[in-house]
């Protein structure tokens, strides 16, 4: 693969941008830490940290699709439940069922299932929205015609769920939409 491919350049410029914004959070963090500041300036720089936090966040799932684009993922598989997989802080997502033990690439997966959720739940609306789980088979729903297009990825809304079919195609997962279910195998 050329030294210049675009997902080579997508991971350069993400491995890049990691140092400006690490300053940025890391003098967010120092003031707050100070605390000799106003309640206004405060809550800015708490707000600057939530965003700097969420931009990292981002720049690790580019980087993971520049990576499988580009044929050089190489996942830290481990044993780990489905169960635990699907299950996520974020109120509008729930879980229920029974898991199952597998080996994958578990931080990549689980970040994918519940970015699967939120594009869900927000594009939808639906709130809340359920991961059923079976064993290797993890349902999602409602998924509405209006989250659909989101959800499989036809539509290039939502980064996390695209990084999600990505993440789950390249361990030999697969997605499909029957009705208002995401049926994800892993």
């Amino acid at each position: 693969m050329p030294e210049n491919s675009f997902p080579r350049v997508v991971s350069l410029a993400c491995h890049d941008l990691r140092t400006p914004l690490a300053t940025v959070y890391g003098f967010a963090r120092t003031l707050t830490r100070a605390g000799e500041l106003d309640e206004r300036t405060m809550r800015f720089l708490g707000m600057i940290e939530e965003a700097s936090e969420q931009m990292t966040a981002l720049l690790d799932e580019l980087g993971v699709a520049a990576r499988i684009e580009g044929e050089r993922w190489e996942p830290a598989l481990r044993e780990v439940d489905t169960l635990e997989l699907a299950r996520s802080e974020d109120e509008r997502i729930r879980t229920e069922g029974a898991g199952e033990l597998v080996e994958t690439e578990a931080e990549s997966v689980a970040r994918g299932l519940q970015s699967l959720a939120i594009a869900a739940s927000r594009h939808g609306p639906a709130e809340p929205v359920t991961w059923r789980v079976d064993g290797r088979t993890l349902e999602l729903s409602p998924v509405t015609e209006a989250a659909a297009p989101v959800v499989t990825g036809k539509s290039v809304r939502d980064l996390g769920s695209l990084v999600a079919r990505l993440v789950i195609e390249a361990l030999g997962g697969s997605l499909e939409l029957d009705g208002e279910t995401l049926r994800v195998k892993l």
